[in-house]
């Protein structure tokens, strides 16, 4: 009986039965969902024609070593480089005709590309790259979806085959902030929809959330839909919007509500800065907490005291400090972190989940840490540019490369943070990754040349924020690739409530791909860039990694650094509420926090006489122990004196001054 024993982890020991009843094709199984997926027909009722199996027959490939080596991570034909050749028959030759894509010294050259509908993708020889799994696997798309992954797939004719030649193939980036098209004082940011998605595109980020920003008191409604017409019109990849209260009131309350219910909205921003325009008071952020907690969305804060900015703002200009390194100098990291710490804990006293924007210093993003290790469901989002430059730049000689930089919470003078925020983000403090893109041009920031306080804010990074990542944490040895899938799409994912459709390479998911090549080196600069801002604050940083080719909606949009994006394209992705990712702590914390009263009996003892506190908050005063009630006091006698001793000034001695003080106390009458 030993002899019969077989490891059926070896490919050469599995028998052909099991393949496809009723055939000898070795057919793989497909994929449905993760590891433990199930297979598609498992439970159906089969008869087994076992005259057509030859059992015990050995093949060259079975499908268990196929799933096996999908699964597991490991491949069992295919070393890193490799390229993956089929060796079954039929729909790979297919694939061929019509379509010529040829391999020139190691770089994708794709053709008939000017189609509109979706192609019928293959990417073969690719190494697949998730946040919790790496592996090698040909990829099947069709319609916009994943279709199959495996080896040996069987797939229609027509089909577009890409070899990847053992390059990563990751999930679509995600950049969970940006601000296209944003309005500002009667102006917009130079980069609209269009233009900011191509320059996403270009960065291999295949989804963008932007955030709609209404005047104070006009309707959030009424500006989700404009946002909405205005990205219809010119996205060229799939997005979502945020949406920021800017004010707070019973009919904005209501539509909060609508938003979440109807609209597919489940995360909005609050501000804690910006005096007067958009700041929220600490009794408004807990109502705010509380009710979108009970909503299932996830709660944003942009994090600054904007009390304090403010005084600090008039001080600047009074001490004649009117240029960008006012901004900075106004806006010191003990103000971000400060806020950060009041929103964590007013978040902790409603039991709501909160994502901290902007995560620029160094304290700022050790408070998220620590809240983290205590339990607290907090989310940080440092952005491209925290993690790939600091503020020095603000002194710069330039004003207008020094205005380039100004943004708020403001980037740090330190220059150790990028690489302090690279190292949190790394070890999962810091959970996901933004942009914050808003770019406008010079004679926008000019409105400020004389007033810091009035530079429009905002940076560019959305075309950067992929490759500053790579080349600052995994060329590092900071993160892995499988951490950088998760910060730059995969936990973006999760926090929409959009996760396994995007941020992750599976069947069914979005054919929202890139093929990542790690070894580019490229320059940043503005005269290059797919923004139309003429300043680019990571100008002359090389950086290694960049996308090869990049694969939205299952169309090729990036090729060899061709792009191919089509305006209008793009398709709103509702998000639902309560995200796993966030809300399931949540959740179960509010089964175990239920508070109850203590049982205990009457008290039926003395109670002795008092007056209720003022409306301030001040002691009101007692007849019978305050002093401030009393009559003029007997004596409250301050007697005191001075001399000279002597003419120390025409010996050249300083001049002593002597003060007697006698200080009675007052004696009060009973």
């Amino acid at each position: 009986m030993a002899e019969r024993k077989r490891t059926w982890d070896k490919e050469d020991d599995l028998p052909v039965y099991l393949a496809r009843p009723g055939t000898t094709d070795q057919v793989p199984r497909q994929k449905y969902g993760g590891m433990f997926c199930n297979v598609e027909g498992a439970y159906e009722s089969k008869t087994i024609d076992f005259d057509a199996l030859s059992v015990g027959q050995r093949s060259a490939r079975s499908p268990k070593s196929i799933q096996d080596g999908s699964q597991d991570g490991r491949s069992t034909d295919s070393e890193p480089g490799s390229i993956c050749t089929d060796k079954g028959t039929g729909g790979h030759e297919e694939g061929h005709s019509g379509i010529d894509i040829k391999t020139t010294g190691g770089k994708e050259i794709l053709q008939n590309l000017d189609e509109l509908k979706s192609d019928r993708l293959l990417i073969k020889g690719g190494r697949i790259v998730n946040d919790d799994q790496s592996f090698y696997a040909d990829i099947y798309m069709e319609d916009g979806l994943i279709k199959q992954i495996g080896d040996n797939l069987i797939v229609p004719g027509g089909v577009k085959i890409i070899e990847a030649n053992g390059k990563m193939v990751i999930p679509g980036g995600i950049d969970i902030h940006t601000h296209f098209q944003m309005p500002y004082r009667g102006t917009t940011t130079v980069d609209d929809f269009s233009q900011g998605t191509k320059a996403a595109l270009a960065g291999g980020t295949t989804m963008i959330v932007d955030h709609v920003i209404p005047d104070p008191g006009a309707s959030l409604i009424e500006a989700f839909e404009r946002w909405r017409e205005w990205a219809d019109d010119k996205a060229c990849c799939d997005y979502s919007l945020h949406v920021d209260i800017t004010h707070w009131s019973d009919s904005a309350k209501q539509e909060v509500e609508t938003l979440v219910k109807e609209k597919g909205v489940n995360s909005f921003l609050v501000y804690m800065a910006y005096k007067d325009l958009f700041q929220m008071t600490n009794s408004e952020l807990y109502d705010i907490f509380t009710f979108l907690g009970e909503l299932g969305a996830v709660v944003q804060v942009h994090a600054e005291n904007g009390e304090i900015i403010a005084q600090e703002q008039a001080r600047m200009l009074e001490m004649g400090i009117t240029g960008p390194e006012g901004h900075v100098l106004s806006r010191p990291e003990e103000l971000e972190a400060e806020a950060v710490f009041r929103a964590i804990t007013i978040a902790s006293q409603t039991n709501c989940p909160l994502y901290v924007t902007k995560v620029m210093s160094k304290s700022a993003a050790d408070i998220i840490s620590q809240a983290r290790k205590k339990g607290n469901v907090v989310f940080g989002e440092p952005i491209s540019a925290s993690l790939g430059t600091d503020g020095t730049h603000y002194w710069s000689k330039n004003w207008a490369k020094a205005a380039s930089f100004v943004t708020s919470p403001p980037l740090s003078p330190d220059p150790t943070t990028p690489d302090y925020l690279n190292s949190l983000l790394a070890s999962g403090d810091l959970n996901v990754t933004g942009s914050s893109h808003c770019t406008f041009s010079t004679a926008q920031k000019a409105i400020g040349k004389d007033d810091f306080t009035q530079i429009p804010e905002g940076v560019n990074g959305v075309e950067e924020r992929m490759a500053i990542i790579w080349d600052k944490a995994v060329v590092t040895g900071k993160m892995d690739e499988n951490m950088f899938v998760a910060v730059t799409s995969t936990n973006a994912a999760k926090i929409l409530n959009l996760y396994p459709r995007k941020g992750r390479i599976a069947v069914g998911s979005d054919s929202d791909l890139v093929i990542w090549d790690c070894d580019a080196v490229r320059t940043i600069t503005a005269k290059t860039h797919n923004s139309a801002a003429e300043y680019n604050v990571f100008e002359g940083m090389e950086l290694r990694g960049a996308p090869l080719v990049v694969i939205c909606q299952g169309k090729i949009v990036l090729e060899d650094g061709n792009l191919h994006a089509t305006s209008g394209t793009g398709r709103f992705i509702p998000c639902t509420p309560f995200p796993d990712f966030a809300y399931k702590r949540v959740k179960a914390r509010k089964q175990l926090a239920v508070l109850r009263a203590v049982p205990r009996g009457m008290y039926d003892g003395p109670v002795s006489d008092f007056t209720p506190m003022s409306r301030g908050g001040t002691p009101a005063a007692s007849a019978r122990t305050s002093p401030t009630k009393q009559s003029v006091p007997v004596r409250n006698l301050h007697q005191s004196g001075f001399s000279l001793a002597g003419n120390p000034a025409q010996r050249g001695e300083p001049i002593c001054l002597f003060i007697h003080s006698h200080v009675h106390a007052a004696v009060l009458r009973s």
